[in-house]
């Protein structure tokens, strides 16, 4: 790391330290979403029936379709490869799920808190994927932004 006469850190460094920061917060944004792949496959019959309930269209498609977004989508924001695009494909998915399985104006009062604080921290992962779009993954990534 180069400093100044003055003792402050140069443009160099600070861009370093900025990819780092976005390279962790790639894995932090999208961590959640492997995980729930995992359990989306282990209690298959289950997923199906809950989109079912929910009023999804193609419940099963829907099941397969989720599984493949929240693995395929968090390994390419991870690795860098064509992220911006991967982000832009977790927000559809995350509003989407969100107007699905988090409408909390439905629910009676002692439901309704959880699903508005599953709703609005859906909302936050939107507004991080939305930085990840717009300012790209970085310097450590299969293909980093010019």
């Amino acid at each position: 790391m180069s400093t100044t006469v003055s003792g402050s850190v140069t443009a160099r460094s600070d861009a370093g330290n900025l990819d780092l920061a976005l390279l962790v917060a790639r894995i932090l944004l999208v961590v959640i979403f492997p995980i729930s792949a995992y359990y989306k496959i282990i209690g298959w019959p289950g997923i199906v029936g809950m989109l079912a309930q929910q009023g999804a269209p193609l419940p099963m498609l829907g099941g397969y379709i989720a599984i493949a977004v929240e693995i395929l989508g968090a390994l390419l924001v991870v690795i860098g490869l064509w992220t911006r695009w991967a982000a832009l494909v977790l927000i559809l998915y995350v509003a989407g799920t969100s107007i699905i399985a988090h409408r909390f104006w439905e629910f009676a009062p002692p439901a309704q808190f959880g699903q508005m604080m599953q709703f609005f921290k859906n909302l936050c992962m939107i507004g991080g994927l939305l930085l990840v779009a717009v300012i790209g993954p970085g310097r450590y990534a299969v293909q980093a932004r010019p």
